[in-house]
């Protein structure tokens, strides 16, 4: 069946987003219907409406969402009404190379759920009877969505949802850089460039995975705060122009083995591979422009064997790592309470957009 809600949507790139009424058709086969309980705002849903990340408006916004399902449709034999889900926004066909090697991250067939879900054919309509797109086969930033089944999943139903649905992007990108794609071990050093929502879970999943010292850069110093709180053991204020390798270099003892780059920015890609010591790692987090570019020394790279790496939502199978999150959670190991910083309603959706991009938050929660 097809129910209304509220839902944040992108009417034209680089404008406000907007609250609008809109219809969501039940489920197809293979797919299910969520009533969303909560929804963070992302920096990536920010990136959506000015163009850096290629999703065309009009589109309803959000990725990192939970809720309980209502409605399964035909064929859906792994969910049933009531169960309690956070979305995923990759598409998981599970038989490619990648799905099959324990990569899903880098799926081939995502193409087929960035703006509906992976039939093409649109679930979401606005007052009108116009179709919209959702961001990245989800767009949970509303009311209800109707999604695939491989772009949810299920969790323990004890768990709160407004922090569950963190793990939808911003715990799971940061946590898993740490913990899946470089694989920080005991005792190393680590630095973070940016201390927003990614870059806080980059520190707390080094400090769970048990570096020795943290070091968070910033030019914020309330970010920077907020780092001692996930464990960072210095700080560094950064000042725009000035090069900080020489400090970076000092307060890790002659450089980190590794550095997380959390902005989306090819200059600090640059600064963090220049900073990391012989035999260390560089991770490049945060999504830049297409127009972004960096530079390194490849005989740097031969000579001291240093590495540039990329990674993409932590390197994650959600299906593995997001109840494992949760229960990091729920052992008291990983700090999720203290991601949000406030709470918002849908009808406040512009107003959370305003001050992630100011700044003010570690993470705004949208909750319905």
């Amino acid at each position: 069946m097809a129910r209304t809600g509220k839902a944040a949507v992108c009417r034209e790139l680089n404008k406000p987003v907007v609250v609008e009424t809109i219809t969501v058709d039940g489920p197809k086969r293979g797919e299910v219907t969520v009533k969303i309980a909560a929804c963070g705002v992302c920096h990536s849903d920010l990136s959506a409406t000015n163009g850096t990340i290629a999703l065309p408006p009009p589109l309803v916004l959000g990725h990192e969402g939970a809720g309980e399902v209502v409605e399964v449709g035909e064929g859906v034999t792994g969910f049933a009404a009531g169960d309690h889900v956070v979305s995923s926004f990759i598409y998981m066909c599970g038989k490619c190379r990648f799905c099959s090697g324990g990569r899903p991250v880098l799926c081939i067939e995502q193409g087929k759920a960035l703006l509906t879900p992976p039939g093409g054919t649109p679930r979401v309509k606005d007052k009108g009877g116009q179709p919209l797109n959702i961001f990245s086969g989800c767009g949970v930033m509303a009311e209800y969505a109707t999604l695939s089944v491989d772009n949810v999943v299920k969790i323990d139903p004890k768990m709160p949802l407004d922090r569950a649905a963190l793990v939808g992007c911003a715990v799971t990108t940061g946590v898993g850089a740490v913990f899946n794609t470089a694989r920080v071990e005991p005792g190393s050093s680590v630095a973070v460039f940016g201390c927003g929502g990614v870059g806080l879970n980059a520190v707390q999943g080094a400090a769970i995975a048990g570096a020795e010292r943290i070091l968070a850069i910033d030019t914020v110093p309330a970010k920077l705060e907020m780092a001692k709180q996930f464990g960072a053991t210095n700080v560094l204020l950064a000042v725009p122009g000035q090069d900080p390798t020489k400090d970076i270099k000092k307060l890790t003892g002659g450089g980190p083995d590794y550095a997380f780059e959390c902005v989306g920015s090819g200059a600090l890609a640059e600064l963090a591979y220049r900073a990391i010591r012989r035999g260390g790692k560089a991770v490049v987090v945060g999504v830049a422009r297409a127009t972004e570019a960096t530079s390194f020394k490849p005989m740097t790279m031969v000579f001291e064997e240093k590495t540039l790496q990329g990674s993409y939502f932590g390197s994650c199978v959600p299906r593995v790592d997001f109840p494992r999150m949760l229960q990091l959670y729920m052992a008291g190991r990983l700090k999720l309470d203290e991601l949000i910083t406030k709470r918002y309603s849908i009808d406040e959706a512009p107003q959370a957009f305003a001050d992630m991009e100011s700044g003010k938050n570690a993470r705004g929660v949208i909750v319905f």
